[in-house]
């Protein structure tokens, strides 16, 4: 699962870093902690290729109510294509969810131990990602949510968590992007483990346990 990320990279730099044309819409503020049924930054395949803002955790249009979302905050890799929840986004509607870094919990340790992956360079990280909009039968709210694709773990991921997300290489970004309709076969090779060579992590203090904490403190290293 990918349930925990930070967004700290201003919204110029990743315009800039990802060679967008502007963007849309924003956050308000750097996130140390940012959790689901919050707005992360994405890139939707709309062709206008603007960084924007959907909620976290995917509504399908055929939903009855959101709290579906809550649920769907992750899709797997190698089910991604099968799931009803999933597969007609995975065709027509793909995101970049772009993080400075996300967290997990080693399961081993009691109390859980808290770990930081991030870019080894500080860069921010292009996930692959599906929306979805949805409109309220009671109010006629439009949402606009995402979910975060998770693929088995690499090397350096394995020793804290069975998964991990899917960090799309500028060539795979560019693929995932595409407007039209795509067909799996074009798309699941691309749901594959980063590199151990692309990231780094540190165990961070346990104060990330609680959404409520959200501040440098969070992603402070712990020494070794």
């Amino acid at each position: 699962m990918c349930g925990r990320v930070t967004v700290r990279t201003s919204p110029a730099q990743l315009v800039a870093e990802l060679e967008l044309a502007g963007a849309r819409a924003t956050l308000e503020r750097e996130r140390f902690n940012l959790c689901p049924t919050q707005l992360l930054p994405v890139v939707p395949n709309d062709g206008a290729r603007l960084l924007d803002v959907f909620r976290w955790g995917l509504i399908p249009s055929w939903a009855k109510d959101a709290s579906i979302g809550n649920k769907l905050i992750n899709a797997r890799g190698e089910t991604v294509a099968e799931k009803p929840s999933f597969r007609s986004a995975l065709k027509r509607r793909r995101c970049l969810v772009v993080v400075d870094g996300w967290y997990e919990w080693k399961q081993s340790t009691k109390p859980k131990t808290p770990y930081f992956f991030h870019h080894r360079d500080g860069k921010p990280l292009a996930l692959a990602g599906l929306w979805e909009e949805w409109t309220a039968p009671d109010t006629g709210e439009v949402l606009r949510t995402c979910t975060i694709i998770t693929t088995s773990p690499n090397a350096l991921m394995a020793p804290i968590h069975d998964r991990m997300p899917v960090i799309l290489s500028p060539e795979g970004q560019a693929v995932w992007l595409r407007p039209e309709p795509q067909e799996a076969s074009v798309l699941l090779p691309l749901l594959v483990p980063a590199t151990e060579a692309l990231l780094d992590v540190y165990e961070v203090a346990r104060g990330v346990n609680s959404p409520a904490n959200d501040s440098p403190e969070c992603v402070a290293r712990i020494a070794a």
